[in-house]
């Protein structure tokens, strides 16, 4: 008999629980991912030793967790064994200059396979993207940051995504990586950053206009139109990160 003490209650729903939990990255993969960061962000002085010890307790973790994550970081070529530890790879200037060769290498070719095949069409929609942050950036230019080498980066991914081959633009996002730590001491004057954003807004004008033998030339000249300035642009950003981190 319903006394009229009880409410009716929906037995087929389950009854409302707290609300789900974000899975926690085990320790080793957390600690790798924080690493990582900090080494290609340039947090870790070129010669600063990463200490087992020390790492342990500032993500405050164990010891094996800091060892693992160092070991998946000597893989990925970020950093080195040296006396005494593990240290940020930093390239010479005989590795810098083959890596910087390769990257125009891939830079370019992005744009040459549209040149090669007329049936390779570079994405509007990703070019028109890029192109309006840029025009934001040259109405508001940033001031000389290291940091902004990663917007640097994040044009020149975007123009090679927009050429349709993932292999390359995965190849040059992998070269970026191995010098970016020495590739952003390059944008610290007003002057450097300005020409930039002007020299990628043409970029991306002349190749989302079609004109990609302009294009080309453009990017070309952007990046290194010879060795010579391939090697001026290596020497250039190792002088400047010698000179902003006390490097000999």
């Amino acid at each position: 008999m319903d006394t009229g003490l009880y409410t009716q209650v929906d037995t087929d729903r389950d009854p409302p629980g707290p609300a789900p939990r974000e899975p926690l990255l085990p320790h080793r993969d957390r600690v790798y991912a924080l690493l990582r960061e900090e080494l290609l962000g340039g947090r870790i002085g070129p010669r600063e030793r990463l200490g087992e010890v020390r790492l342990a307790g500032r993500y405050g973790v164990s010891r094996t967790p800091v060892r693992e994550a160092l070991a998946w970081l000597r893989a990925d070529g970020l950093i080195e064994r040296g006396d005494g530890g593990y240290f940020p790879v930093v390239p010479n200037l005989a590795q810098l200059r083959d890596l910087y060769e390769l990257r125009v290498t891939l830079e370019l070719r992005g744009v040459a396979r549209a040149l090669d095949d007329p049936s390779v069409r570079h994405d509007p929609v990703l070019l028109g993207a890029e192109l309006e942050r840029w025009y934001a950036l040259r109405a508001a230019p940033p001031r000389p940051d290291p940091q902004f080498v990663v917007l640097d980066e994040e044009f020149h991914t975007a123009l090679s995504r927009a050429s349709g081959n993932p292999a390359l633009t995965e190849a040059l996002t992998a070269v970026n990586r191995k010098i970016r730590r020495v590739r952003m001491y390059d944008f610290l004057t007003q002057e450097r950053v300005d020409t930039t954003i002007t020299e990628h807004i043409e970029i991306m004008e002349l190749v989302r206009g079609g004109r990609l033998d302009e294009g080309h030339r453009a990017l070309h000249e952007h990046v290194g139109a010879s060795m010579d300035m391939v090697l001026e642009h290596a020497r250039r950003a190792l002088t400047q990160m010698a000179l902003h981190t006390g490097q000999a």
